[in-house]
């Protein structure tokens, strides 16, 4: 059993130096076995197939990011909005555990943004968008509903869903360190917040 989980990191490792030079689809997973000192039967013995071992390297920590990101549209779909005022520092919170989620792997995240292409992964920004208008779209009807005289925006609000994702992308892909990636993403999180309810909705006319 030790030599298995050994055997298996060991794979992992390989892989992810690999896949970080080569991307997913040009990933030699002979190379990869040799490098890990196994045969390429070990790796469909651990893995099943080559998305299954990229998947080895990224789902627990893209699991871990949508575990926070799906908690805190949850708790927004709570917010009762004739009552509710914007202040600065509302999401320190939610930005301080999703930063602390993105950097604590952030190799393997940088894998799946910029090496998944070819892979099972690929599109992944993209499907987190999607989900993310979605939930910022039933968000935005019940705003609109607190507010006579108003109707969703939808470019906007469809435009806001991607700069939301956007900006956590550019900041991972672009800063190395947590500590200023957090200190940059907290004003650019209550500017977000203020600009969705300034403009995500329009005249009803």
């Amino acid at each position: 059993m030790n030599d298995n989980l050994e055997n298996r990191q060991k794979l992992i490792e390989c892989a992810k130096k690999e896949f970080m030079e080569k991307g997913f689809s040009k990933a030699s997973l002979r190379k990869i076995s040799a490098d890990a000192g196994l045969t390429t039967g070990a790796i469909y013995f651990f893995f099943k197939d080559k998305n299954g071992l990229f998947g080895a390297i990224v789902d627990e920590p893209l699991n871990k990011v949508m575990q926070i990101v799906m908690e805190h549209y949850n708790s927004e779909q709570e917010e009762d909005f004739s009552i509710y005022e914007q202040a600065d520092g509302d999401h320190d919170e939610f930005a301080e555990q999703l930063i602390a989620a993105m950097y604590e792997n952030r190799d393997a995240l940088l894998l799946l943004l910029e090496k998944s292409a070819g892979s099972r992964y690929e599109g992944t920004v993209d499907r987190i968008i999607e989900l993310t208008d979605k939930t910022y779209s039933k968000l935005a009807r019940n705003y609109a509903a607190s507010c006579p005289g108003k109707k969703v925006d939808e470019y906007m609000q469809h435009w806001f869903s991607h700069i939301q994702i956007n900006a956590f992308v550019h900041l991972i892909t672009h800063e190395p360190d947590e500590k200023k990636a957090l200190k940059h993403i907290k004003p650019i999180i209550n500017y977000m917040v203020k600009e969705w309810m300034e403009l995500t909705l329009e005249d009803d006319v």
